[in-house]
């Protein structure tokens, strides 16, 4: 029996981007921008789209991957991206409501570092930044590593990194900083609390020299779905990036983490998972049809399949599977990157039996959903998850910029005020209060 969710939580509408120079698979596509890694316009203007839809945030993924063989990014727009907190803080000067949430690594970084980035787009946003905690599914060859960090190791430093984090973002109180010109006295000492911590990983004194945040504290956001992901994310976790296809299993994840969170105190105020989905949408079944089978015209199929096996780990180079005969897995070893994709991509495969044509017009090429259909029937997807308790909301992955942003912006997002899914206006400036997820 399908238990419909609470009230409390609203619907949240997120949109995903990669930093990179186009943010669809069909890059070569007519219409298509191909230079958003060079041109700061292009954002600028994807977002300002975003804000007349009242998105609630956008999201940056990122990496620092190694490439060892560049032939194998000949055909795809992955290796140049914007710095990640480079981009939101531009963003945040040219905005004004929508939430900026930037990926940065617990792996790869150093704690004072991170606080004192966030902290600055905080101030510099109004309020408006997030930070998406992950552990990075590679990339110890570039940081004085002959290989990535073991995955338990990984997750076990993020949790000492985030305290560490939090702890900065509260070592100088908002009203520390008299600034009396009189007096001469420009801040009140007792109200700055050096941190002086001293754990497994990291010691840190503080105070953080940063203004202190205006969010109490910026979201964190995380997209754990391994066991050890799901439990940082049940700890940590305000917004929870997922790539759910299936309902059933959506809200089997969703009831696991709420159940891992209530042992931190923690319930569905706190916490908001977003699957991701890549609509194709069109004003009828035809058009949508027709959007669909130009953007599969597109795509360099080999490129896509090739990119879906490697970040899945399957052991198995769909690239080379003949076009017309259900895809066979043997043994998969479990990776120590991309656990989650790995489980979620393998079983797929196992349960479906699908051709690489089906993969094609099932998954994009990070293994997230693809959806394809009028207005009405998309969001009569999105909100039968919503309200049967899969998610809290989605983050949108667009196949297309900027034609499949403005088509979601023009043609979904009215249905979804119809329905009375989505705000009308912004009630804040202030990310956390627009997602009315408490203060920590």
């Amino acid at each position: 029996m399908t238990a419909l969710r609470s009230t409390r939580a609203p619907f949240v509408l997120g949109a995903y981007f990669t930093g990179s120079a186009t943010n669809g698979d069909a890059w070569r596509a007519p219409g298509e921008d191909t230079d958003a890694d060079l041109s700061f316009e292009r954002y600028r203007d994807y977002v300002a789209t975003l804000e007349k839809g009242r998105f609630d945030a956008i999201f940056l993924y990122d990496n620092v991957l190694p490439v060892p063989d560049p032939s194998r990014i000949a055909r795809t727009p992955a290796l140049a991206r914007w710095d990640t907190f480079t981009l939101l803080a531009a963003l945040a000067v040219t905005s004004s409501h929508i939430g900026l949430i930037g990926t940065a690594s617990t792996t790869f970084n150093e704690p004072y570092n991170i606080a004192r980035r966030i902290a600055s787009l905080d101030v510099l946003s109004g309020g408006r930044a997030g930070w998406n905690v992950v552990t990075a599914t590679g990339g110890g060859e570039n940081f004085n590593l002959v290989s990535h960090v073991d995955h338990a190791l990984r997750y076990e430093r993020a949790h000492e990194f985030v305290d560490v984090v939090k702890g900065l973002w509260k070592s100088t109180e908002t009203e520390a900083f008299i600034r009396d010109k009189h007096t001469g006295v420009w801040l009140d000492p007792s109200r700055v609390h050096p941190l002086n911590h001293k754990g497994r990983f990291f010691q840190v004194a503080g105070p953080l020299n940063a203004p202190p945040p205006i969010q109490h504290p910026p979201i964190l956001a995380q997209a754990g779905a391994s066991g050890a992901g799901k439990e940082l994310a049940a700890r940590i976790g305000e917004v929870i990036y997922t790539a759910e296809y299936d309902i059933d299993a959506a809200r089997a994840y969703r009831a696991d983490v709420l159940e891992r969170a209530a042992r931190y105190g923690r319930d569905e105020r706190h916490i908001r998972i977003l699957p991701g989905l890549a609509p194709v949408v069109g004003r009828t079944e035809s058009e949508a049809r027709q959007k669909f089978e130009r953007y599969q015209s597109y795509l360099d199929k080999a490129d896509i399949l090739q990119a879906i096996s490697s970040y899945s780990s399957l052991g198995t180079d769909l690239s080379q599977w003949p076009e017309d005969k259900p895809v066979e897995l043997g043994l998969v070893e479990e990776t120590n990157t991309h656990k989650s994709r790995q489980s979620l991509i393998v079983d797929w495969i196992r349960k479906t039996r699908p051709t690489v044509k089906d993969i094609l017009q099932n998954f994009t090429r990070g293994g997230h959903r693809l959806l394809v259909g009028t207005p009405a029937s998309i969001v009569d997807e999105i909100e039968e998850w919503y309200r049967t308790g899969a998610c809290d909301g989605f983050n949108i992955m667009f196949t297309s910029a900027p034609d499949g942003i403005n088509d979601f912006v023009e043609l979904v997002v009215p249905e979804l005020r119809r329905r009375g899914l989505t705000q009308q206006a912004y009630k804040s400036r202030n990310l956390r209060e627009n997602l009315k997820i408490p203060s920590t």
